[in-house]
């Protein structure tokens, strides 16, 4: 039986926050969906959610349509049926601490798993972070920045406690203007308005330290025999780093790469076990799947790379899946790692010209910058990423 949407599932957001109590919450509640970078999301003002956090996670699994165990499709929700499109962002007004240090709105990264229920907010997802900013104008939590050409919004991501600044065209009323034919992204078709990230002090983001045990190569023990070295790196969110010139002596990574099902069988748990093994010398959760990642870096090594001026190229996994891209916060981990001495990302890069890291992923290109003060310490590490306003309505969860 269709229901029929009255005007009252339109009201503002107040109808929906004077309906909330302690045990319930509206239903349908009132949602955006965008588009920002290679991800697609879900974004929800706090204001329309219980207080307590764990109170979220029966709605957040309605809204996805996860668990799907026997499908992956997540046809009972908004999801997509892979990471990139189970994604939520939980967005609301700073505290007064964060407002007196200019922050404008402050946001929480949601990653819902597919076939199980897991809720994940250890990391960020840099490429829906490039809508917060737009997000909160359009939702009257940030005001409008009238009679200039492009706006900077300040923002506090909760999961790791970092600032990101994203900037974007405004037209003369402060409206953010996304369909501006400016800059092109890989993965996506068409142009549109260039949006900046750049995130503020990234070093540390889960774990305190750029390089969580000081070293920027470490050697992991395999159940199997094997070692293999890594570059553990927090930066935007932690990472783990491996060669895949190395991968390739005992595994057939090229297989793998390609899809072929044995390849998948016989590499997926090896590179798993040196995600955990990795997230345990980082001090991490090995359990939680969504982070640290795991990515496997090669140097330039063909005739196309060389005529794009590709630094290094990437294949990364999330969920324990190869990623059709490469996670815009790995991509800017990547950019960081390249400048410090040592780590598998700057023994492949040490001869690149480039202030820009060019990354090669399987989605195409793109290009990053990190910045460094002289203590050694990252300041900065900046990205360019598009976007587009898909819908906006109300979800039943």
């Amino acid at each position: 039986m269709l229901r029929r949407l009255t005007t009252a599932h339109w009201n503002p957001l107040a109808t929906y926050v004077a309906k909330m109590n302690l045990s319930s919450v509206a239903n349908p509640l009132p949602a955006t969906f965008l588009r920002g970078g290679t991800s697609k999301g879900i974004f929800l003002n706090k204001a329309v959610l219980p207080d307590n956090r764990a109170d979220w996670t029966p709605i957040f699994l309605g809204i996805m349509g996860s668990p799907d165990a026997e499908y992956g499709r997540q046809l009972n929700g908004m999801g997509g049926g892979v990471s990139s499109l189970s994604k939520i962002m939980v967005v609301g007004l700073p505290t007064p601490e964060q407002k007196a240090q200019g922050i404008q709105v402050e946001y929480t990264f949601v990653q819902v798993g597919i076939r199980d229920s897991s809720i994940d907010y250890s990391g960020n997802c840099g490429n829906l972070t490039s809508m917060i900013g737009v997000y909160a104008i359009d939702e009257g939590l940030c005001t409008p920045v009238k009679n200039v050409a492009r706006a900077t919004i300040r923002c506090f991501n909760t999961n790791t406690q970092k600032v990101i600044d994203t900037t974007f065209p405004v037209s003369e009323d402060g409206t953010p203007v996304l369909d501006l034919p400016e800059t092109t992204m890989a993965g996506v078709p068409g142009k549109a308005s260039q949006i900046i990230l750049d995130f503020v002090n990234p070093g540390g983001a889960r774990t305190g330290k750029l390089l969580p045990t000081g070293n920027p190569i470490d050697t992991v023990s395999l159940t199997n025999g094997q070692s293999v070295k890594v570059s553990l790196v927090d930066a935007t969110n932690p990472t783990v780093f491996v060669d895949h010139a190395e991968l390739r002596t005992f595994l057939p990574i090229d297989d793998y790469i390609k899809g072929k099902a044995s390849a998948v069988e016989e590499v997926s748990p090896i590179l798993e076990e040196i995600r955990q093994q990795g997230a345990k010398r980082m001090e991490l959760d090995p359990s939680a799947q969504a982070q640290p990642k795991i990515a496997m870096l090669h140097a330039p090594h063909t005739a196309e790379d060389a005529s794009q001026n590709v630094s290094i190229v990437i294949h990364a996994l999330s969920m324990g899946v190869l990623h059709k891209a490469v996670p815009m916060t790995v991509g800017l981990c990547l950019g960081v790692a390249s400048k410090i001495e040592g780590t598998i990302a700057w023994d492949i890069t040490k001869n690149s010209a480039s202030e820009l890291v060019r990354i090669r992923h399987p989605g195409g290109l793109v290009d990053v910058g990190a910045e460094f003060g002289s203590d050694g310490q990252v300041q900065s590490a900046k990205v360019v990423r598009t976007g587009r306003r898909l819908m906006k309505g109300v979800l039943w969860h």
